[in-house]
């Protein structure tokens, strides 16, 4: 939740929410913004509900929720994964068919397991939480759970056999909702966040003859920017680069002679 209402914070949607209550009207924008469990909100944006929404690519296919997937937002990253206890010698998900699986993802869980072996039913249980007890207390043979860093799977003396399926935070939106230009508004507001978290501005001074091999190292979106300085054998160069490689452009740059190289964060962009 926090990720999402900083980037709704940096897209400049100003509201205020007040005690006990799950929607907030924007002070600057004509929307309403509902607050609703994760697993609910493709249900509602696919059945009109709601126009837009930001919730897991695990819970939109769990749900089988009719949405438009707008952004992928970068945060909430995860695997839904096949786990089985430490000491077990099963290696392979195929040998869980007809075996008792729990998990919070039913209906992913079912479909996976019967691709594997449509002959043969998986015994598949719900349960809302700790679904990473269920094989110390006898319940399952396997779960099916997320797994981020897996710190909480390797507590619990699970192992993984296979990924199900990645998933991340999304922005979604009605693929038949009538407000259109509300939504391609938000959608390019939230891509110039994304994006500006991706990339890095460098500013840095070269000699002119230099230049050509500074270009080939930060040759910016489109170009870089160039402007001459009072030495009129030096330039100043400015460019967009990945934040990714922030360290081997720098080490590459003052390799080469470049000067007084900057770094500054992007806070938001329209690339």
């Amino acid at each position: 939740m926090e990720p999402s209402l900083q980037l709704l914070e940096k897209c400049g949607i100003k509201y205020s929410k007040k005690a006990r209550l799950d929607i907030a009207f924007s002070s600057n924008m004509n929307i309403a913004i509902v607050f609703l469990p994760a697993t609910d909100i493709g249900l509602y944006v696919s059945h009109g509900r709601v126009d837009m929404g930001i919730t897991g690519q695990d819970n939109i296919l769990e749900s089988k929720a009719e949405v438009k997937e707008l952004v992928e937002l970068g945060f909430g990253k995860c695997r839904l994964c096949v786990q089985v206890d430490v000491s077990s010698t099963v290696t392979d998900p195929r040998d869980l068919a007809g075996k008792r699986i729990v998990t919070s993802f039913t209906g992913l869980t079912t479909r996976y397991f019967e691709t594997l072996n449509p002959d043969v039913m998986t015994d598949i249980s719900f349960v809302s939480g700790s679904v990473e007890i269920a094989c110390q207390l006898e319940l399952a043979d396997a779960v099916v759970d997320l797994v981020e860093s897996g710190d909480t799977m390797r507590a619990a003396g699970l192992k993984e056999i296979a990924e199900i399926l990645p998933s991340q935070a999304v922005l979604i939106s009605n693929p038949n909702s009538k407000r259109l230009k509300e939504i391609e508004l938000i959608k390019r507001r939230v891509q110039g966040v994304v994006d500006a978290a991706k990339f890095v501005m460098v500013e840095y001074n070269v000699i002119r003859s230099k230049l050509s091999l500074v270009l080939q190292i930060t040759p910016g979106k489109n170009s870089p920017t160039l402007a001459p300085l009072e030495n009129d054998e030096w330039l100043s160069v400015k460019a967009l680069i990945y934040r990714s490689e922030t360290n081997t452009i720098l080490d590459q740059l003052q390799e080469i002679g470049a000067e007084a190289i900057l770094i500054y964060d992007v806070q938001n962009c329209r690339v």
